[in-house]
């Protein structure tokens, strides 16, 4: 079984897009970013993929800079680029453009030691269907208090 640390989850991105079409992808890295990341994490806010001549890059992808890397130390919000096969990136690129979607990254996490970012097309949401998610969460939530309550009578 592999061994998965998830460092970041991008609910930013669940919350304003329909999410499809999940890819894993490796990311490029420094050395100093690589050692930020396993100590203080990342941030996937605001950040996107975008494809130029046939290659794939995320930007503004937060990540702080090391503590002990002085002056080899990286830009934190620098583009990076995404270790993806060709096909893999013309097949998302043409699903991007037929059906107006976006590349954004939904998680970032540790495999077997090394740096992964899960990418996925994305369907902006209107603003109704963020009231809509925002209704059901807030039902779940009270339905799994009142369990818990009425659990609690029960015994």
């Amino acid at each position: 079984m592999d061994s998965i640390k998830v460092i970041v989850n991008n609910s930013k991105a669940r919350f304003n897009y329909f999410l499809e079409a999940f890819l894993e992808c490796g990311i490029e890295l420094k050395g100093s970013e690589i050692k930020s990341v396993r100590k203080t994490g990342a941030s996937l806010a605001d950040s996107y993929i975008v494809i130029r001549n046939g290659e794939a890059y995320i930007l503004n992808m937060h990540i702080a800079p090391y503590e002990q890397g002085n002056i080899f130390n990286h830009d934190p919000n620098r583009t990076r680029k995404l270790l993806l096969h060709k096909k893999e990136i013309q097949k998302m690129e043409q699903k991007a453009a037929e059906q107006a979607m976006t590349i954004v990254p939904t998680k970032l996490y540790l495999k077997k030691g090394k740096l992964k970012v899960e990418i996925a097309l994305g369907k902006g949401k209107k603003l109704y269907d963020k009231r809509e998610t925002i209704k059901r969460r807030d039902d779940e939530r009270m339905m799994a208090k009142a369990k818990k309550s009425i659990g609690r009578f029960d015994e």
